[in-house]
C-alpha cells in the first residue's frame, strides 16, 4: 500500500506594522492595534502580529498597562482595554465633530415620529446614550446624553450582541449579571440566543417594557463600512402611545436616518485619511 506523506504548511500572518518616529508615536501605533480588537490579546499574538521584539514589546504593554489604558485578564498572561481607554472613547463619542450633523438627523427623525429619538453605542457591558432628542410630548421618558442602559434588555443593545460573533457575546455576558428589571426582562441564556437570533434575522429590535415598564423601543444599527457597526439609533415612546404592532410603521424612518448617520460617518473617515 503507497502511503503518501502530505505537509501542511501555515501560512505565515501578515503582520501589522507599528510605525512612529518617536517612542510616544510608536505606543500610540500599538494601541491602534489594541483598540481594534474584540478579544483578549497576549503578549505572544502581539509579537506574531507586529514582529517586534518580545522584550520591546512587553515594556510597551507594561507602560499601557500601568497608566490604566490596558489591563490584564483571564489568566493573568491575557489583555483586554483599560478603564482610560474606554472613557477615553465614550468622551470621543460624546463630543465628536459630527455631533452636529448626528444631532439635525436625530432631531429630523424626531419631527417626523413625533416621538423622543437617541444614538446609542456598546461601551464595555453597557449601552450609552452617545446624542438623545426629547419629544414635546408631556408623559415621556427622560434620559439624557451620557447615560447607560443594559445591554440585555435594551433595543440597541440586543442589535449590538445579535451581531457579535458567538464567542464574543458569551464573553460578555458572562460578565454582565443579567438583572430582571421588569416581568418581562428575559434572563435566561438559551432564550435570550433565541431573542438574538430573531433580532439578526429582521434586521431590528424592540425593547418591550424590558428595562422599563411602561417604556417601549424599536432600534435599527446604522451601518459601517468599516466593519460591524457600534452605532444605533432608537425611537423610545410611552407604550401607551406605542404599541408593538406600531413600532414596524416607524422602520422606513428609522432606516433612512440610520443611512444619513452612515453617510456621515463615512465622509468624516474620509476626511481623516
Amino acid at each position: 500500500m503507497d502511503i503518501t506523506m502530505t505537509a501542511i504548511v501555515k501560512e505565515p500572518m501578515e503582520q501589522t506594522r507599528i510605525e512612529g518616529d518617536t517612542p510616544t508615536l510608536r505606543l500610540f501605533s500599538l494601541l491602534e492595534v489594541i483598540a481594534g480588537k474584540d478579544e483578549f490579546f497576549s503578549l505572544q499574538s502581539l509579537v506574531e502580529e507586529t514582529g517586534l521584539p518580545k522584550p520591546t514589546l512587553h515594556r510597551m504593554l507594561q507602560q499601557l498597562e500601568t497608566a490604566g489604558i490596558i489591563q490584564r485578564d483571564g489568566d493573568d498572561r491575557h489583555y483586554s482595554s483599560g478603564v482610560r481607554l474606554r472613557n477615553l472613547a465614550e468622551k470621543l463619542l460624546l463630543n465628536s465633530t459630527t455631533h452636529s450633523a448626528r444631532h439635525a438627523v436625530l432631531t429630523q427623525l424626531k419631527e417626523e415620529v413625533g416621538e423622543s429619538c437617541n444614538l446609542t453605542a456598546l461601551s464595555g457591558g453597557e449601552i450609552i446614550y452617545v446624542d438623545r432628542v426629547e419629544t414635546e410630548a408631556p408623559l415621556r421618558f427622560y434620559l439624557h446624553p451620557g447615560s447607560r442602559v443594559p445591554v440585555h434588555c435594551s433595543a440597541t443593545g440586543k442589535l449590538f450582541l445579535a451581531n457579535m460573533s458567538p464567542s464574543q457575546r458569551r464573553r460578555l455576558l458572562k460578565n454582565v449579571p443579567l438583572t430582571q428589571y421588569t416581568e418581562k426582562t428575559i434572563i435566561d441564556f438559551d432564550k435570550l440566543d433565541d431573542e438574538l437570533d430573531l433580532v439578526k434575522a429582521n434586521g431590528y429590535a424592540i425593547d418591550n417594557e424590558e428595562f422599563l415598564p411602561g417604556l417601549f423601543c424599536v432600534a435599527v444599527l446604522v451601518p459601517s463600512e468599516r466593519g460591524r457597526s457600534n452605532l444605533g439609533i432608537a425611537i423610545q415612546a410611552p407604550i401607551m402611545r406605542l404599541k408593538p404592532e406600531q413600532a414596524l410603521h416607524f422602520l422606513p424612518a428609522l432606516q433612512r436616518a440610520a443611512a444619513a448617520l452612515a453617510k456621515i460617518e463615512a465622509e468624516s473617515w474620509a476626511e481623516a485619511m
